[in-house]
């Protein structure tokens, strides 16, 4: 694999649409583009600005205000609000208050006062470069195949080697005002140059309107990209040293690897995990300078931000490794690398667990606090496998010291970032599977969970209801938060597949909603057998075959876990008409309290919730279920949810919402010393009473 076929970028901007917009819209468009593709700069990193002028809300009189990508946000996915807003001659009157470089932080609390029109969006640290530029438009992106160069032994030559005179060169300094005045000098006294490369870190460039500007940002990114492509050795980390497994079988020991791994680092935060055997990450993987290389550790600051210094690596005999001493290991490695580099000052030290995993043969694993950190966390690493790549190709690849790193890391700023974060939701990091989930009460169980941060595997059968469903909550909740999954609970096979996909998803398993139903009204004597037995194999066989695959994973996993049973109130009392229906519900409920007894040694907590009387967008009450009942009541099929509300204790109509209420109890914390409980979701009916 060459650099060219990760970087071969294409203009994608439209004149007609650009002329469309004004000048802030333009940016934004820019900024869309340029985010838009992950060759270009990583996910959140990066940032556009525009210096224009603007009235100020306050004397009515036009300033000049530089528009900025504000602090933690995303170029390809930012609104018009995602922009910081300064004034930009306050901006630059910093310059004349700094002296030396133990002011860099102070300066940065400084850009709160040069804040237009009381803009609530932080100010990135990027802010002075940007500003200290003397032009009306600059871009700054974290290219693959530039960072490939900024992070040479060479940079600096190879800076001057490919693109001559038209973009300059800085060293490695942390981000802030020192900088930015360092790139504005360099900018003002060489007006020949479209940008600069700033070692270790990224690519500055810059025009006298948006297009120029991202033509240029376009065209040096590419010109980097074709140069290492035609100049790198064309033995790619020295040659591989062990073949890549067959699919099936990398699927099989990442998904034994992510349940083992969870194990160890999710004991005081839970954690999603992604899987990615990409060629690029195969090719790393399995060469001879991967160790070396991944022990030098990441460089761009962008990087190890996100996944650390360096990864672990688990041998590619994994059947005989040690992983909690490598887990171990790893913790107090960077336990002793915080000691040696802190200051006074420094925050406190964080999760020391690895994120990146890497396996020789299989691929590598990635560990976040939710789906789409895991998930960007291994497109980051890609990104240093490419920097990595095209680094020790054309030259020596070299990571940023340790104290840098370190001061990146732990930058005071930094942490003010993390603290404007939005508290974690209850289930952030759990994974739940539901099935039945694309119909009725499983649908509205998969919604609240979802609601509450869990990542959930939607379980079905009906593949266009699941399609649907599916696809409306990745609307709602992202696409990183749903999968999908057919599942014909019927099928020990199916079952087993459905959970070994979940698995590999998201990591493992931490809450199974048995779901999916069936009901085939009749009197007894009418029951045929294909009747009971289709009723036995969905609520008595598929709860069982369910159930025991979850907590298969769980037990293995080693985190606990909740299972919740979702039965009825058929299970408790008898009802006329349901005698199939009725004895699978009481079968599923003794099922519960049975794996809740040999759950509770391993933290596995198994209850029930019971539904009655659940109309509304239940599938059951369309299958000729409702006509039933109703013909039983000697009622109208309209007047039974009345009936139902009217019988009640509290006079009140259940619904599926109320029904994903009780799920959640048991699903969360709040009932951490719940199991082999029944939950009646029936807005009280006497005859259900458990006690």
């Amino acid at each position: 694999m060459t650099m060219n076929d990760t970087i071969s970028v294409v203009s994608r901007w439209d004149d007609t649409y650009a002329n469309s917009l004004d000048e802030t819209g333009q940016l934004l468009y820019r900024s869309h583009l340029l985010g838009a593709d992950l060759r270009i700069t990583n996910f959140g990193g990066g940032n556009t600005s525009a210096k224009t002028e603007m009235r100020d809300p306050f004397s009515d009189v036009p300033v000049t205000v530089l528009l900025v990508k504000g602090s933690g946000g995303d170029m390809g996915s930012m609104k018009l609000d995602g922009f910081a807003t300064l004034y930009q001659d306050r901006l630059a009157s910093l310059k004349d208050r700094y002296i030396s470089l133990d002011q860099e932080d102070a300066m940065a609390h400084a850009l709160n006062h040069c804040i237009f029109n009381l803009n609530p969006r932080a100010p990135s640290i990027d802010t002075c470069l940007h500003s200290y530029v003397p032009h009306a438009h600059v871009d700054h992106v974290h290219s693959d195949s530039i960072i490939a160069i900024a992070a040479s032994k060479d940079a600096q030559s190879l800076t001057r080697e490919i693109f001559g005179n038209e973009i300059g060169f800085l060293p490695w300094q942390r981000p802030g005002i020192d900088l930015g005045i360092k790139l504005g000098q360099l900018a003002s006294e060489n007006p020949s140059l479209v940008g600069v490369v700033l070692e270790s870190h990224g690519l500055f460039t810059w025009g006298p309107n948006a297009k120029a500007c991202y033509d240029t940002t376009i065209r040096i990114v590419n010109k980097a990209s074709n140069w290492l492509d035609n100049s790198g050795k064309k033995l790619v980390f020295a040659g591989e040293l062990v073949s890549a497994l067959p699919v099936a079988e990398r699927a099989k020991i990442a998904k034994r690897l992510m349940l083992d791994i969870r194990a160890h680092i999710c004991t005081s935060e839970m954690k999603i995990g992604h899987f990615s055997d990409a060629p690029e990450v195969l090719e790393f993987v399995n060469s001879k300078q991967m160790t070396a290389l991944a022990a030098i550790g990441t460089s761009c600051p962008d990087h190890f931000l996100t996944i650390k210094i360096k990864p672990v690596i688990i041998p590619n005999k994994t059947k005989g490794v040690d992983l909690e001493a490598l887990i171990e290991g790893y913790r107090q490695a960077y336990a002793a690398y915080y000691e040696r580099c802190r200051q006074a000052g420094s925050p406190a030290m964080r999760d020391p667990n690895a994120v990146i995993y890497l396996i020789p043969q299989v691929g590598m694993l990635a560990f976040g606090k939710s789906k789409a950190a895991a998930r960007i966390a291994s497109e980051f690493y890609i990104n240093a496998i490419n920097v990595m790549r095209g680094a020790s190709s054309v030259s020596e690849y070299k990571g940023l010291p340790e104290q840098e790193a370190f001061n990146i890391e732990y930058w005071r700023l930094e942490e003010a970032k993390l603290a404007r974060m939005p508290k974690p939701k209850s289930l952030q990091g759990r994974v739940a599977l539901v099935t039945g989930a694309a119909n009725g009460i499983g649908t509205a169980i998969a919604k609240k969970l979802l609601s509450q941060g869990a990542c959930v595997a939607l379980a079905d059968i009906d593949e266009k209801a699941l399609e649907e469903t599916t696809a409306q909550f990745t609307t709602d909740y992202g696409k990183d938060n749903v999968y999908a999954v057919k599942i014909d609970v019927t099928s020990e096979g199916a079952i087993i597949k459905g959970f070994d996909d979940t698995v590999l998803h998201f990591g493992g398993l931490d809450i199974l909603v048995n779901n999916a139903g069936i009901a085939i009204p009749s009197p007894i004597e009418n029951t045929t057998l294909d009747d009971w037995n289709k009723q036995m194999a969905i609520l008595g066989t598929g709860y069982f075959l369910v159930g025991r695959e979850a907590f298969r994973i769980m037990k293995q996993q080693n985190l606990g876990g909740s299972m919740i049973f979702i039965a009825s109130k058929n299970g408790m009392i008898a009802s006329a008409g349901t005698g199939a229906y009725g004895s699978m519900k009481a079968a599923e409920i003794h099922l519960a309290r049975c794996m809740a007894l040999e759950g509770a040694p391993f933290g596995i907590r198994v209850n029930t919730v019971n539904p009655d009387a659940v109309l509304r967008g239940s599938k059951l009450m369309s299958d000729g279920y409702r006509d039933s009942r109703a013909e039983s009541l000697k009622i109208r099929p309209d007047q039974l949810e009345e009936h139902y509300r009217k019988r009640s204790l509290l006079q009140r109509s259940v619904f599926s919402e109320d029904i994903a209420e009780g799920v959640y109890f048991f699903a969360s914390d709040a009932s951490f010393k719940s199991t082999g409980n029944i939950l009646n979701v029936d807005a009280g009916h006497v005859a259900s009473f458990t006690r």
